[in-house]
C-alpha cells in the first residue's frame, strides 16, 4: 500500500521567513546608520562652523586637521588670507583627511609628493609638518595675499585642475574666521562622551607643536589645563583685541580636538562647551561671566590677573 505524501512543514517555512525578515531589518538599520554617519545626521559625531544659513559641517577628523592647519599658519605669523588658501587647498586635495594615497606618490592633507622635494613619507603624513611646508612655499609667492585664491594655490601645488580650488573658498573662509578666533564661539562639535581618560601631556605636546613653544598650559589639578592667552605675533593681531582673538583660537582648537584628546569641557570668556551638552554648542555661564572663577576671564575674555603678559585663560578639562 502506498504511503500518504507528507505535507510540507509550515513551521520550517515560517522559520525561514522570519530569518529573511530579520536579515532585511538588520540591513535596513545598518544602511540607515551609515547614511546618518556620512551625512552628519542627528546621531553622527560632527562639527559645525558659522551660524544660521551660513554654516559648514565637517567630521571631527576634518575639524581636527583644519584646526592644525590654521594653528600652524598663525604660529608662523601668516595672515588669515594664507590660512584660507591653505584650508581651501586641503579641502580640494584630500577633503581635510590625512590620506595615505593619491596620484602617483602624493600623500597627506595637501597631497605632497616625496619625489618632488616635499619631504619623506613620514614627514608628509604629519599634519604639522605638511602644513608648515605649504605655508613655506606660499610665502615665497610674491603678493600671494592679493592674488585670486586659485592662482595662489596653484603657484604652490602645480595642480592639473587649478580652478577646482575656487569652490572651496566660501567654506574655507568660514573655517578661517572660526579657527583664527576672529569669530567667537563659532565652532562647535557634537561628540559622544569617552570613558577613557585624557592625557594632559599629549595635549601640552600638541599645543606646543601646533602653536609653538610659547603656548604652554599651566599645571592644573588632575586633568585640567589652564592656558594663558597672549597676543600672537601675526599679521592683524594687536593688543588686547589680538589676545582675545588668540583665546578663541585656542578654545576652538581644543573643541576641534575634543574627540581625539577626550576633552570634556572648554571654557573661555564666560562661554563653555561641554561634551555632555555638546549638541547645544557654546553656552554662556552667568556665574563664570560675572566672576571668571573657572576660566580666569571676564565676559570679554580679559583678565587683570594671571601670568605676566597674559590676557585671560582658556580652561581645557579632560576626561578623568
Amino acid at each position: 500500500m502506498s504511503q500518504p505524501r507528507t505535507p510540507a512543514r509550515p513551521a520550517r517555512r515560517g522559520r525561514l521567513f522570519r530569518f529573511v525578515a530579520a536579515a532585511v531589518v538588520l540591513l535596513a538599520v545598518a544602511g540607515y546608520l551609515v547614511v546618518q554617519y556620512l551625512s552628519g545626521g542627528p546621531g553622527a559625531p560632527r562639527c559645525t562652523v558659522g551660524s544660521g544659513d551660513d554654516t559648514f559641517r565637517l567630521s571631527p577628523e576634518q575639524a581636527e586637521n583644519a584646526a592644525t592647519i590654521s594653528a600652524v599658519g598663525t604660529s608662523h605669523g601668516m595672515p588669515e588670507r594664507a590660512v584660507t588658501i591653505a584650508l581651501a587647498t586641503a579641502l580640494q586635495e584630500s577633503g581635510l583627511r590625512n590620506i595615505t594615497h593619491g596620484d602617483r606618490d602624493s600623500l597627506g592633507l595637501f597631497q605632497q609628493r616625496p619625489s618632488q622635494g616635499w619631504g619623506s613619507v613620514q614627514q608628509i603624513m604629519d599634519p604639522v609638518y605638511s602644513a608648515g611646508k605649504f605655508y613655506q612655499r606660499l610665502a615665497e609667492v610674491p603678493g600671494y595675499s592679493r592674488l585670486p585664491l586659485t592662482v595662489a594655490a596653484q603657484r604652490v601645488q602645480r595642480s592639473g585642475f587649478p580652478q577646482a580650488y575656487a569652490k572651496h573658498e566660501p567654506d574655507a573662509a568660514l573655517l578661517t574666521a572660526a579657527l583664527t578666533g576672529r569669530s567667537p564661539a563659532s565652532l562647535t562639535c557634537t561628540i559622544a562622551k569617552d570613558t577613557r581618560p585624557g592625557d594632559p601631556a599629549q595635549v601640552r605636546a600638541e599645543l606646543a607643536r601646533a602653536f609653538g613653544a610659547g603656548v604652554v598650559p599651566d599645571k592644573g589639578e588632575g586633568r585640567e589645563l589652564s592656558v594663558p592667552v597672549r597676543t600672537p605675533a601675526r599679521a592683524g593681531a594687536d593688543g588686547e583685541d589680538g589676545a582675545v582673538q588668540r583665546g578663541w583660537e585656542l578654545a576652538h582648537w581644543a573643541v576641534a580636538h575634543a574627540a581625539a584628546f577626550r576633552v570634556e569641557r572648554v571654557s573661555y570668556a564666560g562661554h563653555t562647551w561641554r561634551v555632555d551638552g555638546s549638541r547645544k554648542g557654546w553656552h554662556t555661564d552667568d556665574a563664570e561671566a560675572d566672576t571668571g572663577a573657572t576660566s580666569g576671564n571676564t565676559a570679554d575674555g580679559t583678565s587683570g590677573a594671571g601670568s605676566s603678559g597674559a590676557v585671560g585663560r582658556v580652561l581645557i578639562q579632560l576626561a578623568p
